[in-house]
């Protein structure tokens, strides 16, 4: 691998998320370049490739991680993959940026962290929250003072379900709307907050709307409590109508201040016929839509990349890590614990028995099925 130059990445998967890795390198390509992507499914790594002007593609990862010049690998695939292609690619001497949630369980993320530490490469968690250009000027914000002591940060986001049909599938997902899009804002209440230690988690969560596809929540609610006295509410769902949700709230005692990720970077629309692409996760575009603009750039997705990329030349120090994804692995079992129990769960919290984190929802269905655990 050279020191220099731009990163050489590869791109695992080939869906939504791979469409997003790739585009956001495209956006800002001063620091890395993709040179390869891998898909299983046959077809899907060359129409990638082909589509993103990528020009080496594989149907085994594998084989891959196996080119000397790749120095960056970023996994966009099923949660259940995260763990097993962060290990081959660890042990290939590869930098890592995997894709939220960090994987289905603290086991897995133990393991994830101690191999890349042994191995000597990085192990970047992709969390574009932290990078979003509204959220990023609010927490600038909040840094210098502006709000005074901050004692509640708010985080939702909210659609009519994802994008692929793997995420109903709890095997291969952890979980239901909590695990894909909760992980987000316990993340982003951490950081926003100037990484304290969480204390306690209390969840109610339910599955309302998509119960003939999936055994997973598709609403839910969770307050985080935090050693600084400060408070954090993530709001999720797959059962909100009318496309995507995403939003901030931040009250001190000094101030406040509101984000919407999406409202001043829309177009309000009326259309009787509907149109192309509007937006994230809106399933129409008849009637009133809000149609958005350089929508990547107001993610934050390609300044991650671009920020994870100086991150392996050692220009930057990693602002999103393997340990900040374990930190929300093991918010996420509480969450679910805590929705089960219809108590709050004190951290730390590491249960026994737990093959994903929503399993510890599910066995409240079976009488004495519930793994050990600590709640208040």
């Amino acid at each position: 691998m050279t020191p220099e130059g731009r990163v050489k990445v590869g791109i695992i998967g080939s869906q939504f998320q791979a469409d997003i890795h790739a585009e956001s390198f495209r956006l800002m390509p001063d620091e890395a370049v993709v040179v390869a992507a891998a898909s299983p499914t046959p077809g899907n790594a060359e129409r990638f490739a082909r589509k993103h002007q990528i020009p080496r593609w594989f149907t085994d990862y594998r084989q891959m991680l196996a080119e000397p010049d790749l120095e960056l690998i970023t996994i966009a695939a099923p949660n259940s993959f995260h763990c097993q292609m962060t290990l081959d690619a660890a042990r290939a001497g590869k930098h890592i940026v995997c894709e939220k949630p960090l994987c289905l369980t603290l086991e897995e993320a133990d393991l994830m962290i101690d191999t890349c530490r042994r191995q000597g490469v990085l192990l970047l968690y992709a969390e574009e929250l932290f990078f979003t250009p509204k959220y990023v000027k609010a927490k600038r914000m909040a840094d210098e003072g502006a709000f005074g002591k901050v004692y509640l940060v708010k985080q939702a986001e909210k659609h009519f379900g994802p994008h692929a049909p793997w995420f109903w599938d709890v095997d291969r997902s952890g979980g239901g709307v909590f695990m894909d899009m909760g992980c987000h804002g316990i993340a982003f209440c951490y950081w926003f907050l100037g990484r304290p230690k969480l204390d306690r988690v209390l969840c109610h969560m339910g599955t309302y709307v998509h119960g003939e596809k999936t055994q997973g929540e598709d609403d839910s609610l969770c307050i985080l409590e935090f050693a600084n006295g400060a408070k954090g509410v993530v709001e999720n769902s797959w059962a909100r109508r009318g496309g995507m949700e995403d939003r901030i709230e931040v009250y001190g005692e000094g101030g406040v201040t509101y984000a919407d990720l999406h409202m001043g970077n829309a177009l309000p629309t009326f259309s009787e016929y509907g149109y192309g692409y509007s937006v994230e996760k809106a399933p129409s575009t008849q009637g009133w839509s809000w149609p958005v603009f350089e929508e990547l750039w107001n993610y934050g997705f390609p300044q991650e990349m671009h920020h994870f990329a100086r991150c392996v030349r050692g220009k930057e120090t990693p602002q999103a890590t393997g340990e900040d994804g374990r930190l929300v692995q093991e918010a996420l079992y509480a969450g679910y614990h805590s929705a089960a129990l219809g108590a709050q769960v004190t951290l730390p919290f590491r249960p026994t028995g737990v093959n994903k984190p929503i399993d510890l929802w599910l066995a409240r269905r079976t009488a004495g099925a519930r793994p050990s655990g600590k709640a208040d």
